[in-house]
């Protein structure tokens, strides 16, 4: 599904038997998105695949039916929408949609029975920690441990694991603090172990976009669709995405989707459809507002540390680099290529576009950092991340509060970090309201 042989895209949407005559085409990310699981409606000739609400479907006799049966266990919106996500995701094969990022977790968590152990990320996102730690830990009897997998050596991270092993979860970048996790690496050390854990992957801050970790050995990639691929902050979904070859572990977490019966709805799975068609524009323009607004940062006197990736002085840019998808490598790489009528790179500070999220850690503390989000002007003080809008918050106190006070310090998740998630504004436009914010928030100047 993810690589398209003979796409109805190039056939400007005419299903003729000159297909058997095309050459051998790989269709590019965007033209995936906009055309996978969109194609013209069969009975209409609608462009735009109709929403279908029915719950249920006629059968013409007892089990002979069009595909279809009861909306929980099938639905063709989410068909389409699965569809589209097992293409967009490189190296995808099955991909499934839930009625949230949490309830993809739990999915996956359960699939692996009781009793079983999980190693993450330490830095993982909070709604993860609290599932772990006290839903699953008390129905299933999960043991997890928490790994520093970005600065943990292999012996370390070997000594981890146990017999019982069944899921190494990742995130990277991390969640809030945009740590970077060398996903081969733990790949390989996964793959090593006697126990053969699986590896999950969220992608959730980097989108299928810029980061492709199925390409690079993950078992399972792990979404929450309300953010970046949706895009427009009007959908709560979560999804999953797993290679060709993972064809019994998609079936046992499709039986679980429709036993749980934690399925999106017709109309949601329309809307993030539409959301998807325009994820490839939008992650550019997330990116490149995101390295613009992480170099005011850096620029400013009132910010102690700004964490992208993405910037030249990063200690982890190369990193970031060798793991952008082969699509966003060559959005980079075109970038670096632009020279102005004098030869040279327009951006000469280096760096490169990574994703629509940057943390910062202001000059003070709680104090500071509420006058700074209070005075934004066009960042709106919100949790979730990834839409279009751009959003502020502070992890201590909302995203991560559920992580103890003790952990959230060991993990660098003070009062002073601010997370941003960056939108498609005007760029100039969002460097001027964080620079006035500081000022508001270190100089007690009136907002601008």
């Amino acid at each position: 599904m993810t690589v398209t042989s003979y796409s109805s895209a190039l056939l400007n949407g005419n299903d003729t038997h000159t297909r058997k005559k095309l050459p051998y085409v790989v269709d590019g990310f965007g033209t995936r998105a906009i055309h996978v699981g969109s194609e013209p409606n069969a009975a209409t000739g609608a462009v735009i695949p109709p929403i279908s609400l029915s719950t249920t479907y006629k059968q013409d006799g007892v089990g002979n039916h069009k595909g279809f049966e009861y909306s929980r266990s099938g639905n063709p919106n989410r068909d389409a929408l699965e569809t589209a996500l097992a293409s967009l995701e490189a190296g995808g094969g099955h991909a499934l949609a839930f009625s949230s990022g949490s309830a993809t977790t739990a999915t996956i968590v359960q699939s692996i029975g009781p009793n079983a152990h999980v190693v993450s990320v330490n830095d993982v996102y909070g709604g993860t920690f609290r599932y772990f730690k006290r839903v699953a830990s008390e129905t299933q009897g999960l043991e997890s441990t928490f790994v520093d997998f970005e600065n943990a050596d292999d012996d370390t991270i070997l000594a981890s694991f146990k017999d019982n092993t069944k899921l190494i979860w990742i995130e990277s970048p991390t969640n809030p603090t945009l740590r970077l996790v060398d996903v081969h690496r733990i790949v390989s050390l996964a793959r090593s172990h006697v126990a053969k854990p699986l590896v999950v992957v969220d992608n959730t801050f980097l989108s299928p976009f810029y980061q492709s970790p199925l390409l690079l050995g993950a078992d399972i990639v792990v979404h929450s669709v309300t953010k970046y691929i949706n895009g427009h902050s009007d959908v709560v979904m979560g999804a999953a995405i797993l290679p060709p070859h993972h064809v019994r572990l998609a079936e046992k977490l499709r039986f679980l989707q429709n036993a749980h019966g934690a399925v999106p709805s017709p109309y949601d799975s329309w809307l993030a459809q539409r959301g998807l068609k325009t994820l490839h524009l939008r992650m550019k323009a997330h990116g490149v507002n995101a390295l613009k607004v992480a170099k005011a940062l850096q620029r400013s006197p009132y910010v102690e540390e700004v964490l992208y990736p993405g910037l030249g002085s990063h200690p982890r840019n190369a990193l970031a680099y060798r793991s952008l998808s082969p699509h966003a490598k060559k959005f980079v790489d075109d970038l670096r290529s632009i020279r102005d009528e004098d030869g040279v790179n327009p951006d000469s500070e280096g760096g490169f576009p990574y994703g629509g999220m940057v943390s910062f850690r202001i000059r003070g503390g709680a104090e500071e950092a509420d006058r700074f989000l209070t005075a934004l002007r066009l960042f709106t003080l919100a949790e979730s991340l990834g839409g279009v809008e751009s959003l502020a918050e502070l992890p201590a106190q909302m995203t991560h509060g559920s992580i103890p006070e003790k952990e959230r310090s060991l993990l660098g998740i003070g009062d002073n970090l601010i997370r941003l998630s960056v939108g498609v504004e005007e760029g100039d436009d969002l460097v001027r309201d964080i620079e006035q914010a500081l000022q508001v928030a270190l100089r007690g100047e009136n907002h601008v």
